[in-house]
């Protein structure tokens, strides 16, 4: 399976308050695949990582989230931390990037607390996911169907609960990526 993803070109959007283990598991993973991947952020030069509630690691920022588009990705992974998706659902440019994802089509995966950019982007309407139990919620206010499963995938929208459920997340972001981008392809020839 190893480059299932050359060629593709995948975002990781965060910010402060990222939970650092859904960031870097997710990252190693897609890039082992072949898939370029940059860290997209509202700040311009590194950002904060967390372990829980603890401090973490720095992560440097490739892009600000104000000189992309979704058209310069094939896919989009969304982190958890609480701290993180709040943060970034108040950034305007990080809201209309997350959407532009569905606009266009492209698979979105996203674990923990990062569904909650899912809602403020306003695409989980008439959608099943799971996220942090704490998001049910919100998702449901928000038109979704919250199910509490390890890895849940809709219409390309892969979503999952915690780190506990990594190594399902990440086989399941592959999967969609890889067949988005083949799709793609097929469409080009």
């Amino acid at each position: 399976m190893a480059g299932n993803l050359k060629g593709c070109r995948i975002a990781f959007l965060a910010t402060d308050g990222v939970e650092q283990v859904e960031l870097t598991e997710p990252w190693k993973a897609v890039n082992g695949e072949g898939a370029t991947v940059e860290l997209v952020s509202p700040k311009p030069d590194e950002i904060q990582g967390v372990k829980h509630m603890d401090k973490g690691d720095t992560f440097t920022v490739d892009r600000p989230v104000s000189a992309v588009s979704p058209a310069d990705y094939d896919g989009l992974v969304l982190p958890g931390g609480v701290a993180n998706p709040d943060f970034l659902r108040l950034e305007d440019d990080a809201v209309k990037f997350v959407r532009g994802f569905f606009d266009e089509g492209k698979p979105v995966a996203a674990i923990c607390h990062g569904p909650w950019m899912l809602v403020e982007a306003d695409v989980v309407r008439d959608r099943t996911l799971t996220s942090w139990p704490s998001l049910k919620t919100d998702i449901r206010n928000a038109g979704g169907t919250w199910v509490n499963e390890e890895v849940h995938v809709d219409s390309g929208l892969v979503t999952s609960r915690k780190p506990d459920d990594l190594k399902a997340f990440c086989g399941k972001a592959i999967e969609e990526f890889a067949r988005a981008k083949q799709m793609e392809q097929r469409a080009a020839s």
